[in-house]
This record gives structure tokens, sequence and C-alpha cells, in this order.
């Protein structure tokens, strides 16, 4: 049985009730995926009944009218938005983390974004591309951000700039939040897969950012957010891993997606070419179906087990090790990794028909192909750094 209780933050489990809010939505994401890819963004009848279940809230603070979620409630109700399309469950996973992160950041600064609008949604991209000028009480800043998905739903963006530390050895790259009258989006997001995401370019021209809006990545990093509300859920996790490891979820979303659709629809499928009249009676599609539903059980292992380390650091109010933090990072590939190949498996079993523009499993797996290359999941990279640190090496490479 799933319990959450907000003060201590006793939980066991995914809430299922925040989790039934996402599986109430299914036929209403897929019945737009389509309209979505065609028009490269989520169908606004899309976003709005997202919006009116708090679902780009799932971060936020309750102080601030959020759902304040554990991460395994989190990590599960992701993945079911994803079961509906995956560029619907990508979206909403960048606006409600980074509507989430924006809780971090000074009181004013939060004050700025939600008070007028406790459910104002924000995108973000970390990619420092920008001029900056330091002025009186900020910076004036010009650039451009390429892959801002959801950008084109937002209230709010949050900019990844250059601005040197005094200590040269620490990260320079800062997080800025601009609000979404003071930019503007170029479209740049021409893909295969997760086209209805609307990664579009984000464009700042002679913006003003006060310092209040600015926060160090080097203080997200290192736990020391310059929020005051310490006591937050999100304060208490290690923001690398949770900016890696929910970008894994849409990709369990997809596979179990896919296998779905394969459990509804294959079984009664003649096998062109042999004596099967129904591929339930084949061994190899059995040995296809198979495979693919035990990579994606060892992909939902792996994330429960995620869950479990961070909610548990979270409730007993620590920092979760640095190795601990590198497997997470591994774990990331890994999961992705073994979504794609179990959709892979699955393309297999249901034919060259699969590929069909018009099919669904085709649009799953671009979707997925595309989700697995992002820079925060793709696998050689978690591995180096987990390998590093179980050698010993701990002049990691990549921020843990």
């Amino acid at each position: 049985m799933t319990q959450s209780i907000l003060g201590s933050r006793t939980t066991i489990g995914p809430d299922p009730e925040i989790v039934s809010r996402a599986t109430a939505l299914v036929p209403v994401i897929r019945e737009y995926a389509d309209q979505g890819a065609e028009g490269r963004r989520i169908a606004p009848e899309v976003i709005k009944e997202l919006d009116r279940a708090d679902l780009f809230r799932l971060f936020v603070p309750a102080r601030l009218g959020g759902l304040e979620a554990s991460a395994a409630t989190i990590f599960e109700t992701l993945a079911e938005v994803s079961r509906g399309d995956g560029s619907t469950g990508w979206v909403t996973t960048l606006l409600s983390s980074a509507a989430g992160y924006a809780s971090t950041f000074p009181d004013q600064a939060q004050q700025d974004v939600f008070g007028a609008n406790p459910r104002a949604r924000v995108s973000g991209t970390f990619a420092p591309t920008a001029q900056v000028e330091r002025v009186e009480g900020g910076y004036v800043v010009s650039g451009r951000w390429p892959y801002s998905s959801g950008s084109f739903a937002a209230d709010w963006v949050t900019l990844g700039l250059l601005i040197p530390r005094e200590n040269p050895d620490e990260n320079p790259v800062s997080m800025a939040l601009f609000p979404r009258d003071a930019c503007r989006i170029e479209p740049s997001w021409f893909v295969t897969g997760l086209k209805g995401t609307g990664s579009d370019t984000v464009v700042v021209d002679n913006q003003f950012v006060p310092d209040h809006r600015i926060q160090p990545m080097h203080n997200m990093f290192n736990g020391e957010l310059l929020s005051s509300h310490r006591e937050d859920r999100i304060a208490t996790w290690p923001f690398s891993s949770m900016a890696s490891i929910i970008l894994a979820a849409p990709q369990l979303g997809m596979a179990r997606h896919a296998l779905e659709i394969t459990r509804a629809k294959l079984g009664d499928k003649p096998v062109t070419n042999t004596a099967y009249r129904q591929a339930r009676l084949s061994p190899t599609h059995q040995l296809n179906v198979a495979d693919a539903a035990t990579k994606l059980h060892l992909a939902e292992l792996a994330m429960q087990r995620v869950a479990h380390d961070i909610d548990t650091a979270s409730a007993e109010g620590r920092r979760l090790d640095v190795e601990t933090r590198a497997r997470i990072r591994n774990d990331t590939g890994v999961i992705a990794d073994l979504c794609k190949e179990a959709i892979g498996l699955l393309l297999t079993a249901n034919g060259s028909g699969s590929f069909a523009e018009g099919n669904v499993i085709s649009r799953i797996w671009r979707d997925s192909e595309i989700a697995n290359r992002h820079a925060h999941v793709t696998s050689g990279i978690g591995r180096e750094a987990y390998g590093r640190i179980l050698l010993g090496n701990n002049d990691h490479l990549i921020e843990l």
C-alpha cells in the first residue's frame, strides 16, 4: 500500500492517486498525438488537460501549491503520460522539472515566477550560448538556445549563462530565469522523432536579468541552493542525478505502449511464408516478445531502485554518496537502452508494416531513438562516470 506524508516524507512506492491522473489522460493524449507531431507541438487540448490534472506541478513544493511528489511517483506518472505519447511525455517531463527547479532559486525569483501565477509553466535548456554584460544589479543578455522542449507552452524559461566564478575550478555555468515575453521562439526542430516536443530555439536580444534570477550550476550540483526553503523535497534531491534519470521515464512509457500494441494485435496475425497462421503459435515471435518484455521489466526494476535510493535519502535528510550518484547516471543509460532494445524487438516481431508512417509503433520507435540520444541519457557517458568511480578515480569529468 502506498502512503505519502508530506511532513515526514514517508513514502512507499508511487502515489496511486497522482499516477491515476496520468492514466486517465492516456486516451486523450493518444487522440491528439498525430496532431501534435504534425504541428510540431503538443495540441493545446492536451496541454490544457495536463495542466488541469496538475501534472506540470509534480516537482513544485506544496508551499507553492504544487504536488511535491516523490521520485517514485514522478517516474511512474511521467511513464504513464509517455505511454500515451512520447512527445507528450517528454514535454511534461521537461516542463514539470523546470518548474520544480525554479522553486530552488532565490526567494524573490520564486515570487516573480509563482507569485502572480502559481500554475506557471517553465521550460529550460542548460547550454551556455549567450553573451553577457555585467551591469548594475544583474546582466544584459543576448543569445540563442536550441532544443528548448516545450517552450511553446511555457510562461518562463531557464537559460544557461556563462558567468565565470571567483574560483576558476568551479563550474562557470549559471541558470537564469526569463519571462516568456522577454524571448522569442525560432522554429528549428525539424526532426524524425519526438516531433511534437517543439524543441525549438529560444532567442534573447539585449534583455536584462537581475541577480536574484540567477543560480550557479555549481550550487545546484552541490546542493547549495539559493532558496531559503531547504526543507522542500526537491531541495534534498541530487540535481545531476534527477536531471538525468527523469529523461529515462518517457522511455519506459514508450516501451510499455509498444508492448501493449503488440499483445493486442500480433497474436492473430499470420506469419508470411511459413506454416504459422497465427504469430502466437510461432516460437520465433514468442521469444522476441518475451525478450522485449524482459528488457522492459529489467528497466522498470532499475528505475524503481533509483526511486528508492532518492526517496530514502530524502526522507533521512542525507545526500547521496558520489558512487550512488554515478550509478544513477549509469542506470539512466541502461534503462533507456533496455527500452530502446525492447521496442526494436517488438518492431521485428510485428514485421515490416511496423515502419509504415501511419503505424503508431513506427512513431514510438522514432521517438525512442531520438530520446535515447539526449546528452544526459547517452549510456557511454554514464558507464564512463560509473567506471571511474568504481576504480577509485574521483577526478570525474562530468558533474555528479
